[in-house]
């Protein structure tokens, strides 16, 4: 079916040419319906913690009980000069709440707070030496409107013009988020450009013709305008978010990945014509060849994206459907676009030099023969030398720390950066963002004396510089806010550490007041951003383990091998750590980064892992078809060689690619992109041509353990014989061990949902002796089961026997089932 498939594509140039009409005809008529992506973009939900987490249920209080702090602020801060300083501060003050709070003030402008509306507040809004104050202007809408982003420049165009000779910079909330939209925006086009000439310039000096130099590009703005209207259609309905960094990042996955397909598949294109004349035929050859490759390529990536849905933080969960939904695209591309537009060109494809030398060049150059004979030769000094040198690699994390402050990660300069840094100096780190500490109870608390007694404890507690002069009541009287402010930097590691102790010193104040049935939240950004790091611990956590699975269960269904993938993913770790060492210390030892980007470690590990693996996928399913007709050694060499050009061409494009990053004015986009160009350079040139090929060279035949290699004439049928001689045929065997492995997993899935409906409710003490007894007894019966049937089968297990493996998964759900059941106090006798 897959070869007739095959035929009806790319059968003939016509056929060819339908193909090519059908990807740009889809292309067109998406984009004529969908929005514009820009229109879609959420870039607001992925700063913010999850939402059901402390910090947010105590935003939507502050905002449900104080009507109006739903708005966004935008602060102001006027720093005199001179030795008249607080006098031409508090008159530039005047000017510019006059400006804002008349009739001609910007629009999304709710309110203004200063000394001049609010004499009261004069002790929270001027400095210690009076020559500073802040303005507090409230700003309706959402930051990611483009009209409040105007309204944001025109309030700083204003409270310039009005300032005079003092000093003023806009910052907070509304200034932050409006400088982060416009370091964004200005980075899109200069990134496009450079992706596209660099990989242009790469792709010339690879295939020396412009015509298939330009082949790849057009597949990849195919794909590209499929997937970004695909998912504007998706993102307008609701169904995922896209962000402008996801948009970034996917703009340069897809030029990587694309390329690498397309590098892959014209390869073997050129290296099927050495026997095969005719295009067509030679195509179809190509295609499935590297089929079972490039979907497993794809495969990894799209599972380990929609991984990401595990996640809780906003940032890491609608991370991965967009560009998930890209790499799928981009496969289909190169299944169909590719090939249909290489035929369609024909023989032009291959100027100036023609298809006999392009064929040619397939057989691979000399220096990828001599990194094989050096493998063969010392293998065990290659793996040790790599080792050396990936450890000396990972010594660089003993500076690793993490950022959680968004401005501090622009790389240009911004007016909100230099507004946070006069407010610092001029009234205290703290103030910048301070916390607001919610108590609820369940009586009225206006009568009380309980919020002055939690008042002052939260003024002695550590860290804090100040507490509001008056608890703030809500409407319903039950719920009282404490405005409270660190003497420490709130995005600082000290900072988020200290927003613990503090909801504990407000339950204990209100616990010695005899305040009944109370709830103690803090809210504000600090608070936010502890939930972060904390959503991110345990997603990072999480994803570890997901993602692992994932590339190993893809190795194991590719290479039908169970040991194979247990050296290539120790590879992939190994590989990761060095690079996490080195992104660290040369972007925050070297360049003097304030940390690691709260997201980009696990960034880095879900996108090297999933590309990274791409390139052991390459050679070692390649090394698996020469198996066929050469023993191991010659075989891995084989495809080194063969491989090995080609590979390292698309390694390079696709660090290239992410390389373009590193021109964005973003230090999580910075990082993320010397982290990616330089693991996918170290799988390239180290991890995929030395390390791996060593190990299989020393493996030998048990390198793809349990299968054993098969040359050219077929072994004779399996026939496991018994201590007694009598032959059993291998299908009966296989067949008895399939049936009685579905009843195994019918009984456990039957014992699971018993344990659900009768024991777990009430445990008793007959349920857990019962439970033990069968739960051990099976699982010990099963697994020598299985292990005598590997023996007798010498461990050549079809796919019908791995699929009867799969029945092993209910025990393991058990023993999980038993340790949250403990865990949780719903099963206390020991098992």
């Amino acid at each position: 079916m897959y070869s007739r498939m095959l035929r009806c594509l790319l059968g003939s140039r016509r056929r060819a040419a339908m193909v090519v009409a059908f990807w740009v005809l889809i292309a067109g008529l998406l984009a004529g319906a969908a929005p514009a992506l820009k229109s879609v973009e959420d870039n607001a939900s992925a700063n913010l913690p999850p939402a059901a987490s402390d910090s947010m249920k105590a935003r939507d209080l502050v905002r449900a009980q104080t009507p109006g702090q739903d708005a966004t602020p935008a602060i102001i801060v006027v720093h005199g000069d001179g030795h008249d300083a607080a006098a031409g501060a508090a008159e530039a003050v005047t000017r510019i709440t006059s400006a804002l709070s008349g009739t001609a003030r910007p629009d999304h402008v709710a309110s203004v707070i200063s000394t001049v509306t609010a004499p009261a507040a004069a002790a929270d809004l001027v400095s210690r030496d009076r020559g500073a104050q802040l303005v507090i202007v409230p700003m309706t809408g959402s930051p990611s409107d483009k009209s409040f982003q105007n309204a944001v420049d025109e309030v700083r165009a204003l409270a310039a013009d009005r300032a005079g000779p003092t000093e003023v910079a806009v910052t907070g909330p509304a200034g932050i988020a409006t400088d982060t939209v416009k370091v964004f925006s200005g980075g899109d086009k200069v990134m496009l450009l450079a992706t596209i000439l660099l990989v242009l310039a790469i792709l010339l000096a690879i295939y020396r013709s412009p015509l298939m130099a330009l082949v790849p590009l057009l597949a990849v703005g195919v794909a590209m305008r499929v997937a970004e209207t695909t998912g504007a259609l998706l993102a307008d309905a609701g169904i995922i978010t896209v962000s402008s960094q996801t948009a970034s990042i996917m703009t340069v996955l897809l030029f990587g990945v694309g390329t690498d397909y397309a590098l892959i598949i014209t390869a073997r294109y050129r290296e099927a014509l050495l026997d095969e004349p005719d295009r067509p035929r030679a195509m179809q050859t190509a295609v499935s060849r590297t089929a079972e490759s490039v979907l497993a390529s794809a495969s990894t990536i799209v599972l380990a994206m929609f991984a990401l849905l595990v996640a809780v933080s906003p940032a890491l969960h609608g991370f991965g459907p967009y560009l998930a939904l890209g790499v799928a695209v981009m496969a289909l591309v190169a299944f169909t676009f590719i090939p249909a537009l290489v035929l369609l060109l024909g023989g032009s494809v291959f100027w100036p030099g023609g298809v006999a030398e392009a064929a040619e060049r397939s057989r691979g150059t000399g220096i990828w023969h001599r990194v094989a004979a050096l493998v063969a030769r010392a293998p065990v000094r290659v793996i040790t030398a790599v080792l050396a040198l990936l450890v000396v690699m990972s010594t660089g994390l003993l500076g690793y720390r993490e950022s959680f402050n968004t401005l501090s990660g622009f790389r240009a300069a911004t007016e909100s950066e230099r507004g946070q840094h006069l407010v610092q100096e001029q009234f205290g780190p703290g103030e910048i963002a301070p916390s607001t500490v919610v108590v609820q109870s369940r009586d009225d608390l206006r009568s009380s004396t309980a919020p002055a007694g939690i008042a002052a404890a939260l003024a002695r507690a550590d860290d804090v510089s100040r507490v509001g002069q008056h608890p703030r009541f809500g409407d319903d009287g039950r719920t009282v806010f404490y405005d409270v402010v660190l003497d420490l930097d709130p995005y600082s590691s000290k900072a988020l550490d200290a927003i613990g102790p503090l909801r504990e010193t407000a339950q204990a104040a209100a616990d010695a007041a005899d305040v009944q049935d109370v709830t103690v939240l803090v809210a504000g950004e600090t608070a936010q951003t502890a939930d972060i790091r904390s959503a991110l611990d345990r997603d990072t956590k999480l994803l570890v383990l997901l993602v692992l699975a994932i590339v190993t269960a893809v190795l194991i269904l590719l290479l039908r091998s169970l040991l194979a993938p247990l050296y290539l993913v120790a590879t992939l770790l190994l590989s990761f750590l060095a690079t996490l060492g080195a992104t660290t210390f040369v972007t925050v030892t070297v360049l003097g980064d304030e940390g690691i980007g709260n997201r980009v470690t696990a960034y880095i590990f879900v996108f090297l892992i999933a590309l990274g693996v791409d390139y052991n996928i390459f050679i070692m399913s390649r090394f698996k078809q020469e198996l066929r007709t050469l023993p191991p050694a010659k075989a891995i060499s084989a495809a080194l060689t063969r491989t090995g050009g080609v590979v390292s061409s698309a390694g390079l494009i696709l660090a290239a690619t992410f390389t373009v990053l590193m021109t964005q004015p973003i230090r999580e986009l910075f990082q993320f992109g010397f982290a990616m160009a330089f693991g996918v350079l170290l799988d390239t040139f180290l991890i995929r041509p030395l390390l791996v090929p060593a190990i299989v060279r020393l493996l030998g035949d048990h390198a793809l353990w349990p299968a054993r290699p098969r040359r050219k004439t077929p072994p004779a049928p399996a026939v496991a014989t018994p201590a007694d001689g009598t032959a059993i045929p291998t299908g009966r065997l296989l067949r008895a061990f399939t049936r009685i492995a579905v009843i195994e997993a019918c009984t456990w899935g039957g014992l699971l949902i018993g344990m659900y409906f009768k024991y777990i409710p009430k445990t008793t003490e007959l349920g857990v002796r019962l439970f033990g007894t069968l739960h051990g007894a099976a699982f010990v019966a099963y697994v020598l089961l299985t292990v005598l049937v590997a023996i007798r089968l010498k461990w050549r297990l079809g796919r019908t026997t791995l699929f009867a493996l799969l029945a092993a998964v209910p025990p393991f759900m058990t023993v999980a089932f038993e340790m949250w059941a403990r865990r949780t106090g719903r099963l206390t006798e020991p098992i």
